[in-house]
């Protein structure tokens, strides 16, 4: 199913799969999973999948939602990152998690982005 950028309200299922794309129209990867609060409701973060060939050796990195602007033209969402920054980032391997309810490793992740934390 691929996502009618046509809305805001989109399921997560459709944005399941989505392109991320870079300012510069570089694939950056593609959004494996959304992490919600669910004390708030809030999408925290898109999990962004990244590198390695044929979904073999991709990096995982937690990006805050609102660090990714929807491209309704282009049918992706845009990311304001230079490829080699997440070539050279830290992210997770995809069986081992971080802990993302640590309010130190939220606030982390919201400063390698430049966004406010979604709880402000």
């Amino acid at each position: 199913m691929t996502t009618n950028f046509a809305t805001n309200v989109l399921s997560a299922s459709t944005i399941s799969g989505d392109i991320v794309k870079n300012p510069k129209g570089e694939e950056l990867g593609t959004i494996k999973d959304l992490m919600i609060d669910t004390a708030s409701g809030r999408v925290a973060y898109a999990v962004l999948s990244f590198g390695g060939f044929l979904g073999m050796g991709d990096k995982l990195f937690a990006v805050p939602f609102k660090a990714l602007d929807l491209d309704a033209d282009d049918q992706c969402f845009r990311l304001a990152v230079e490829k080699e920054r997440l070539e050279k980032a830290h992210g997770f391997d995809p069986n081992h998690w971080p802990d993302m309810a640590d309010q130190t490793w939220q606030s982390e992740v919201h400063g390698v982005y430049g966004v406010d934390p979604y709880w402000d």
